[in-house]
């Protein structure tokens, strides 16, 4: 088969500029989609992929074991286990055990503005022994007593303010009282990177709580199975032990309905811009089939001259995606989402990029064929006299 020369294609581009600009306008508007999508589908599975320790176990109030913020254990589980689990990771002679207070609260930028929702972590210091993903990057730890917090790296984004809101020295409203900003940290874009972190005892006081949510431990010589053993025997705390990772792999299982909804939806409006590419592209060849009844008597096959279009139509859509790429490469990555469990960052990598790019080559291959063929389908006297 004879085929049409490549910058035959090329050349055909700038017959029609404005169609031309519209048709990459399109697909780049398309292909940034499915790049905001992606990227938002590996940054949420990331987050919270990334939250859990392999060698971290959690307790948890029996039936409580899906969500850390409706758990209750007594304060002094704690201690009870740190003085029944032997070989638990130590560092200095303190045991990594971190009681801690996870919730949901409103909080507002003063006294009487607007409530914001915020998840809160009551904290002691060894809650830095067991999540040491977490750097205070500014400033310093938050001292018991003194209503002070610290924020992390993407606290801001879950409020929904500016971060020049939460720096340093600046104040927050709730439990009927402000508290000072004293620190930020960055958790490595784990979900604790939305938080802000109080001393325990402080928020005790502030939310009127007298119990904890959960106890996490670091394991080194014991096992999981000595602290699955501690909470069955202690029928009276009211236990239940659950690996870090696992935890926050079933949080993981509980969001992929949202994830899926947000492949649908952009699955949805790249079908539209299918759509869209048809017509533009069916009123582009339309006029020009006096042309392609032409290569036709020059001895050029139909499938020749249709390798010819769907050629045209992907450089096209190439171009278009390559912008895409370059946009969400610069504006989208990194770019700060909310959700439920507080906040994360959209992840264009490679993977996502290569979905990008492909669904634009998709878009013109795909889009170029039944206008091609619908064209051609003329005998070629008819198409000779076409106007």
């Amino acid at each position: 088969m004879r085929l049409l020369p490549f910058d035959y294609a090329v050349r055909n581009l700038g017959r029609s500029p404005r169609r031309t600009a519209s048709m990459m306008a399109g697909t780049a508007l398309v292909a940034l989609i499915v790049l905001a999508a992606g990227g938002f589908v590996r940054g949420m599975r990331s987050s919270l992929t990334t939250s859990g320790r392999a060698d971290n176990v959690i307790l948890l109030g029996a039936g409580s074991e899906e969500s850390a913020e409706r758990s209750e254990i007594p304060v002094h589980a704690a201690g009870q286990a740190m003085a029944s689990i032997g070989g638990l990771r130590r560092t200095g002679g303190v045991s990594h055990v971190s009681p801690e207070i996870q919730m949901a609260m409103l909080v507002s930028l003063s006294e009487g503005s607007a409530d914001l929702p915020a998840v809160l972590r009551g904290i002691t210091p060894a809650a830095f022994l067991v999540h040491d993903q977490v750097q205070i990057v500014d400033g310093r730890a938050p001292q018991a007593g003194r209503d002070e917090i610290i924020v992390g790296r993407l606290a801001a984004t879950r409020l929904g303010v500016a971060a020049e809101e939460l720096a340093l020295g600046r104040t927050l409203w709730f439990g009927n009282r402000s508290w000072s900003i004293v620190g930020r940290f960055s958790a490595g874009g784990t979900v604790m990177d939305a938080e802000i972190w109080c001393p325990s005892t402080d928020l005790q006081i502030a939310a009127r709580r007298d119990s904890l949510s959960c106890v996490v431990l670091t394991l080194d010589e014991a096992e999981f199975a000595d602290v699955d053993t501690f909470c069955r025997r202690r029928l009276d705390l009211e236990l239940v032990a659950i690996r870090e990772r696992d935890y926050y792999a079933k949080l993981n299982a509980f969001y992929g309905p949202i994830r899926s909804m947000v492949w649908v939806t952009a699955g949805l409006i790249a079908l539209g811009g299918l759509f869209g590419g048809l017509n533009t592209l069916y009123a582009a060849f339309a006029a020009r089939v006096r042309e392609l009844g032409m290569l036709q008597t020059l001895g050029f096959s139909r499938r020749a001259i249709v390798v010819s279009l769907v050629q045209e139509a992907t450089v096209t859509t190439a171009v278009g995606s390559l912008v895409a790429a370059a946009v969400g490469a610069w504006c989208l990555d990194g770019l700060s989402v909310r959700f439920s469990m507080g906040a994360f960052g959209l992840r264009v990598d490679a993977a996502v990029m290569a979905m990008g790019l492909l669904a634009g080559l998709l878009l013109g291959v795909i889009g170029a064929l039944p206008p091609a063929w619908r064209c051609l389908r003329l005998p070629i006297p008819d198409a000779l006299r076409t106007a």
